[in-house]
């Protein structure tokens, strides 16, 4: 059994860290930090994060200044 939801495809699906839309996750495109992996639908949202995290003075996720 799995704890990813699954794609009308048969293929398992990820929540996007950002929208938190169901992508396949071959299609997740995934920044990864030392301690911290974020799953996004695409590049916009992944810059979504970065801004809103830049906005809440916590620098950037995974290790980044």
């Amino acid at each position: 059994m799995t704890d990813k939801p699954i794609a009308p495809s048969g293929e398992p699906t990820i929540t996007c860290a950002a929208c938190f839309n169901e992508v396949p996750l071959s299609a997740a495109f995934t920044p990864e930090g030392a301690e911290y992996v974020g799953h996004f639908c695409g590049i916009e949202c992944y810059q979504q994060f970065l801004a809103e995290a830049k906005r809440r003075g916590e620098g950037t996720p995974g290790g980044g200044a």
